[in-house]
């Protein structure tokens, strides 16, 4: 099992100034690497059997690799002596970057699914420097050794979990300071298997939108908070004060530096926002029933700005992860219809965005209209059918009445 740790630390003068110049020199080599790959590919992606018959051919050379760049680390340090200051494999995994978003970009990840074009990082573009190993016992009260970095304070307001062992840490610059990242692990905590089969009783459905957050199938709101549209105004004047500066001075940077710290609050706000609401939600119900958006297609629309705001798709990222560690099961469904059709009677009932309220005349069904698309989210979920359900309460009401019946005609005949 893995968890991730976060620590902000306290560097000195010198440190500040040793992190800061690690990363320009691995931005500048990582622009270099990216380069290559850039030049291998656009000489020789085009076949020789696809050229014309009169053109001019490049001089053909090895594909840059990742092992093939690893190994060139070792004449850059003879040809720049000032990179034999950056830890080995801190300049190793500089390169383990640059094939990942190359790779991305050209095949994909896992799941087929491509990234866009990598670009070359601008001065400040590079953030992070990345130590795949550091010492068991690196953590010495409030300070940690780094290696080629003398002990760095850290404020530890939480401690390490017993038994878990520090794997890489992860030094990152932002707009407020820099923190470190530890990633921990534990070989006896076995991986979770989750073995829970969805019914209505156990299974809460969500539905996400933008006059509330979500609404649950059991009638309970969350507001959306907007926090984005609420700090408009003043990222309005931080982004005209940036663009007032001139490009480069001390006061450009200042600027710059207050408009990253409006960002980084909202998207706190955000992220708290987001972790009360999973544990709300999780306390709920052991089986979360969601639809599968399609978030990017939704964005196109003139509701992308709220919908970016909302922060649909990290919630639900989140809320996979976080009911996961819990043992709990989050399942998603198709929203073809979910906000159309009656949970009531299953009939399809259709209405424009602007109707809220669902009336069904069918089966006289009167609810809120997000609160019906969570029903039938749920009901998807596990597997429920409205149609039977409906039939079999019918079938009961259908008893009930024969079963009223002698008692009613023997009272009239008296």
């Amino acid at each position: 099992m893995r968890v991730s740790y976060q620590y902000r630390l306290k560097p000195d003068k010198e440190q500040v100034a040793k992190i800061e110049k690690w990363l320009e020199m691995l931005r500048c080599q990582y622009n270099y690497l990216l380069g290559q790959r850039f030049d291998w590919w656009e000489t020789h992606r085009t076949a020789v059997n696809s050229c014309p018959l009169i053109c001019h051919l490049p001089e053909l050379s090895d594909r840059p690799t990742y092992f093939s760049q690893k190994q060139r680390l070792t004449q850059l340090k003879k040809d720049r002596p000032w990179y034999k200051e950056v830890q080995s494999q801190v300049l190793q995994d500089c390169v383990k970057r640059v094939d990942l978003a190359f790779q991305r970009w050209l095949r994909g990840d896992k799941n087929g699914k491509k990234s866009g074009k990598p670009r070359f990082k601008g001065k400040g573009r590079y953030r992070t420097i990345l130590f795949p190993q550091v010492k068991p016992d690196c953590i010495q009260g409030d300070y940690i050794t780094l290696p080629k970095f003398k002990t760095i304070r850290l404020i530890k307001h939480r401690p390490l979990p017993d038994g878990f062992k520090i794997k890489t840490a992860q030094v990152t610059r932002k707009a407020d300071g820099y923190y470190l990242t530890l990633s921990l692990e534990d070989i006896s905590v076995p991986e979770s298997t989750i073995n829970i089969v969805p019914t209505s009783e156990n299974t809460l459905g969500i539905d996400l939108g933008l006059k509330d957050f979500l609404v649950t199938s059991e009638g309970e709101k969350v507001e959306i908070p907007q926090f984005y549209r609420k700090g408009q105004d003043r990222l309005k004047k931080l982004q005209q004060k940036v663009s007032r500066r001139q490009k480069g001075s001390k006061r450009y940077q200042k600027a710059v530096k207050q408009l990253g710290k409006h960002h980084q609050k909202v998207a706190r706000q955000r992220k708290d926002f987001h972790f009360n609401t999973i544990k709300s939600i999780l306390s709920k119900g052991d089986v979360i029933a969601h639809e599968k958006l399609n978030i990017k297609g939704l964005a196109k629309t003139k509701l992308a700005k709220s919908i970016y705001d909302a922060g649909w798709g990290t919630f639900l990222s989140r809320l996979a992860v976080k009911a996961e560690n819990a043992g709990q099961l989050t399942v998603e469904v198709n929203p073809k219809n979910t906000s159309q059709n009656c949970s009531g009677c299953g009939k399809k009932v259709p209405k424009k965005l602007s109707e809220r309220i669902h009336n069904c005349p069918h089966c006289g069904l009167s609810i809120d209209r997000d609160e019906n698309a969570a029903i039938n989210i749920r009901n998807l979920a596990a597997g429920i059918s409205v149609s039977s359900k409906a039939q079999s309460r019918t079938e009961a009401q259908a008893g009930a009445a024969e079963k009223l019946q002698p008692y009613s005609v023997g009272i009239g005949c008296g």
